[in-house]
């Protein structure tokens, strides 16, 4: 059974709280596209790197979350060469079944433990990150240097994975 958006929520509060990781919180109206994000990040003046999460699956049932640059694309081969399988994007169905997210808002922490993370080593290249903590009307910002303080808090297999320049 999966979880709900509030228990997503309160996952990431604990997390940032117990890595002592300072965020910055904004309610806003859901964001579910690439649209209403910049349309939001306009008003509210949000100067943090945005980030993407792709929920993938593959062939053998199993699943992973990458976590990356709002424009990056899918190295479908970099994840192959990681995970020893080539990946699709999960479906809607499949991705609520599993997570409890709604489309457009998946959440990079609070999944499934058995559930691997794929991060995207580029993003320990920018000043501040943000993502959506599981309520598509919340966002969350935090120093892209407490990243690695948060991977290593969390029960999920992680991995780095590198982009090609041109992602």
């Amino acid at each position: 059974m999966s979880q709900t958006l509030d228990e997503i929520m309160k996952k990431n509060i604990a997390l940032m709280t117990a890595c002592d990781v300072v965020y910055q919180q904004w309610e806003h109206e859901p964001i579910l596209d690439f649209d209403t994000d910049e349309r939001v990040g306009e008003r509210l003046g949000w100067t943090a790197t945005p980030t993407k999460s792709l929920f993938l699956s593959f062939k053998s049932g199993g699943h992973a979350l990458l976590l990356t640059h709002k424009d990056a694309r899918l190295d479908s081969k970099s994840v192959k060469a990681l995970m020893g399988q080539r990946p699709s994007i999960a479906s809607n169905e499949e991705m609520i079944a599993t997570l409890g997210c709604v489309p457009g808002a998946v959440c990079p922490f609070g999944l499934p433990e058995h559930i691997p993370l794929l991060v995207d080593d580029t993003l320990f290249g920018f000043d501040t990150l943000m993502y959506t903590p599981g309520p598509p009307e919340f966002t969350f910002a935090f120093a892209a240097k407490d990243l690695p303080v948060l991977l290593s808090a969390l029960p999920n297999p992680i991995h780095l994975i590198g982009q090609p320049a041109d992602a």
